[in-house]
């Protein structure tokens, strides 16, 4: 089960600077997490301001 950014992102970036595996990535002040490459491991949603990373 991989995580998944909802759209309460605010576009803060800190969840991309969390990710151990750079599985984060923006486009249009938006950021998104790609599937394949998350390990699961939650610090993306244990650093985000508003809970926008999501497990699936």
């Amino acid at each position: 089960m991989a995580y998944k950014i909802s759209e309460d992102c605010i576009g803060c970036g800190a969840c991309a600077a969390e990710c151990p595996v750079g599985a984060i990535s923006e486009a249009d002040g938006k950021y998104a997490i790609d599937a394949s490459a998350c390990l699961d491991c939650g610090a993306c949603a244990g650093t985000c301001p508003v809970g926008a990373p999501q497990a699936e």
